[in-house]
């Protein structure tokens, strides 16, 4: 299940998803998420999904492959579910002494459960057809008028691709800690969820003694290449909006209009 989350991961590749400008993929994908929050209907997340599933297929990226990245957050999104079907109030289809199910509420379970998995597949689709150092320059890029107001653009960029990149990283080394305890005859599968989540207990200390070990080598490894910040840095590919980085957002922009007059039609239905 460890190895199945694929958010911080890159899926290598040439499509035209791929070759777009990481600018424009950020922005892209930001006002994506937002348009879920604009949503108010079934059929926009119809629409939503369709848009995300055209995307997946442009990019050559199973979609099998975001599906499974799911499967760590699962708990997340059926708690959440789960938490708006029984306190939602309404019309009563259900009721166990004070335990209720309310036509509203399955709605809205519904609902919020089917938002929260477009949002996780929105953000994979992302850093999967994105390299962590072009995610790193364009966040730099979007980041660097704010410098006039003492905003560290450089700083701010590197830190949060660090952060997505050792999200794999340091799930591999909780798989190999969970591996090697199980070998010692450590059971992280049976009892109840409590007892399942109190077994994850002695996973903390050595993972947190690897997560700072890989961060001193990191450093380290910056050191020795006398990395000192943002100033005076150059690169090695420069970014540039092409016609296909127009195109994009003209179909990103075609989409909102679908997703905006969805919500119209249904106000005045």
């Amino acid at each position: 299940m460890i190895k199945d989350i694929t958010l911080g991961q890159y899926f290598p590749g040439e499509s035209f998803i791929h070759r777009l400008d990481p600018r424009t993929k950020i922005v892209i994908t930001l006002a994506y998420l937002i348009s879920l929050f604009l949503v108010k209907h079934f059929a926009g997340f119809a629409v939503a999904a369709l848009f995300l599933i055209a995307c997946s297929w442009i990019a050559r990226i199973p979609m099998r492959i975001q599906l499974n990245g799911l499967k760590g957050i699962m708990f997340i999104i059926l708690l959440t579910a789960l938490v708006n079907l029984f306190a939602t109030s309404g019309t009563v289809l259900w009721q166990w002494h004070f335990i209720r199910i309310t036509q509203e509420g399955l709605y809205r379970s519904a609902f919020m459960a089917i938002r929260l998995t477009l949002l996780i597949l929105g953000s994979t689709l992302m850093t999967l057809t994105t390299k962590p150092l072009a995610l790193t320059d364009g966040l730099e890029r979007m980041f660097s008028p704010f410098r006039k107001i003492g905003l560290p653009a450089h700083e701010l960029a590197m830190m949060i691709s660090i952060a997505l990149r050792f999200i794999p990283t340091l799930l591999d080394e909780t798989d190999k800690i969970m591996k090697a305890q199980t070998s010692r005859g450590a059971d992280f599968e049976s009892g109840n969820l409590f007892q399942r989540a109190k077994s994850l207990v002695p996973l903390l200390v050595p993972l947190f003694v690897s997560a700072f070990r890989i961060a001193g080598d990191l450093a380290m490894a910056m050191e020795a290449r006398c990395y000192r910040g943002g100033e005076g840095r150059t690169r090695m590919n420069g970014m540039a909006f092409s016609k296909n980085d127009a195109a994009a957002v003209l179909v990103f922009i075609a989409y909102l209009a679908v997703i905006i007059s969805l919500n119209h039609i249904a106000i005045l239905a």
